[in-house]
């Protein structure tokens, strides 16, 4: 089987920096406890428990040691209560996401009322939220509903979600007739880079495959814009997922991956697949 493999897809600087933080303070610290999966992936998350680190799921649960502050970041009650405890912090937060988060706060003085287009549940925005004051979250034109006609807005958004979605909500805010709207584009490049290329590839391709944690959402985001230019999208965690009668008749296979997904599974699934 031919395998086509998109030209950007992978681990992105954020996720890589994580990881090389965690690896180095386990190195370093007996105790050290991740805030929530470092990552969205089952794979480098079960890699460095192995290695010693411990996932929490809140501050309470620790009370010594090193606490690792994943790449979605963290809100600042969590850092307050972190401090409080005396206990060492070393941040792997995105430098994306820090941005956004700045940005939240800023607008917030400036007298904005702060809308952020993404998912309320995803931790990024948990952590986003949590760094600002008196902030909507909206995913769909539906949720707009929920603000005041009068509002003067400040509008950002989830770092991984699409360019298209992002215009789309845009569009639906501005046919609202709200006083003042301050619009700052805080997508991340490289999730934009990841998601052209994909689709990119799925039109030249009989099936694709996209590899990635199933709670990550930019990955899931890979296979939702691929799925809408080949029906015949998959989205899989590993090889071991895969369903081969799927392959049966197909000719070309493309592959992208999420920006938390390892070189190794990538590597692992085109050989397999070129195999096959």
């Amino acid at each position: 089987m031919k395998v086509l493999v998109a030209e950007k897809c992978g681990f992105c600087p954020g996720v890589r920096n994580a990881i090389n933080l965690a690896e180095k303070t386990l190195e370093q610290e007996k105790e050290v406890s991740s805030l929530g999966h470092i990552i969205h992936n089952e794979d480098v998350v079960s890699q460095l428990s192995e290695d010693g680190l411990k996932t929490i799921d809140s501050i309470d649960a620790v009370e010594s040691g090193t606490v690792l502050i994943r790449s979605h970041g963290a809100t600042q009650d969590e850092l307050d209560k972190i401090n409080l405890k005396g206990l060492k912090i070393v941040d792997a937060t995105c430098v994306l996401v820090k941005r956004v988060q700045k940005i939240a706060r800023q607008l917030h003085e400036e007298g904005y009322k702060v809308v952020i287009i993404g998912d309320k549940n995803h931790p990024e925005i948990k952590a986003v939220v949590g760094f600002s004051q008196d902030v909507e979250v909206v995913a769909t034109p539906e949720d707009l509903d929920k603000l005041s006609k009068n509002s003067k807005l400040g509008v950002i958004c989830q770092t991984t979600q699409s360019l298209g979605h992002f215009a789309e909500m845009i569009a639906a805010i501005a046919e609202r007739g709200f006083s003042e709207m301050k619009i700052i584009n805080t997508l991340c490049r490289e999730t934009m880079e990841r998601q052209t290329a994909a689709v990119k590839l799925c039109r030249q391709v009989d099936i694709m495959f996209v590899l990635g944690g199933l709670h990550s959402a930019n990955t899931r985001k890979l296979a939702e814009l691929c799925k809408k230019h080949n029906l015949q999208t998959y989205h899989l965690q590993n090889w071991n997922e895969l369903d081969t009668t799927l392959l049966c008749g197909k000719v070309t296979a493309g592959v992208t991956a999420g920006a938390s997904t390892p070189d190794a599974v990538i590597e692992e699934f085109v050989y397999n697949l070129e195999r096959y």
